[in-house]
């Protein structure tokens, strides 16, 4: 069996992020951050997350503003944002940067996501 691909979820609610990692820890090594700030901390800890899912709504630093720290410092990494709102202009220009490969809606579809990050894995 394979090595199971190391994810980071970011999300300032805690509900959040129990019901991802419930969701997705059978498929993935869940790493979770409450925050921008702890999620920049975590990709310095750990050199294997190879995905990242970031809200887009947090207070402090927004998931876009996250996502151009990290990707700054981790090109290789595949960056998505999840959000609980309809597409904004920031995150159509992340798209159009190939900031964040993909955009999820919450609620998030499981299916949607691991085959999102399957396709994005194997360019």
């Amino acid at each position: 069996m394979s090595e199971k691909i190391t994810l980071l979820y970011v999300d300032d609610e805690p509900v959040n992020l129990m019901l991802f990692e419930i969701n997705f820890k059978n498929t993935y090594n869940v790493l979770k951050a409450v925050s921008g700030i702890e999620g920049l901390q975590i990709l310095n800890e750990h050199p294997e997350i190879s995905v990242v899912i970031s809200d887009m709504k947090m207070p402090g630093m927004n998931g876009i503003e996250f996502i151009r720290k990290a990707h700054a410092d981790y090109p290789q990494i595949v960056f998505f944002i999840l959000t609980g709102y309809d597409i904004t202009r920031e995150i159509a220009d992340a798209l159009n940067e190939r900031l964040i490969h993909k955009y999820f809606s919450k609620p998030f579809n499981i299916r949607e996501i691991e085959k999102a990050i399957a396709e994005a894995l194997s360019v």
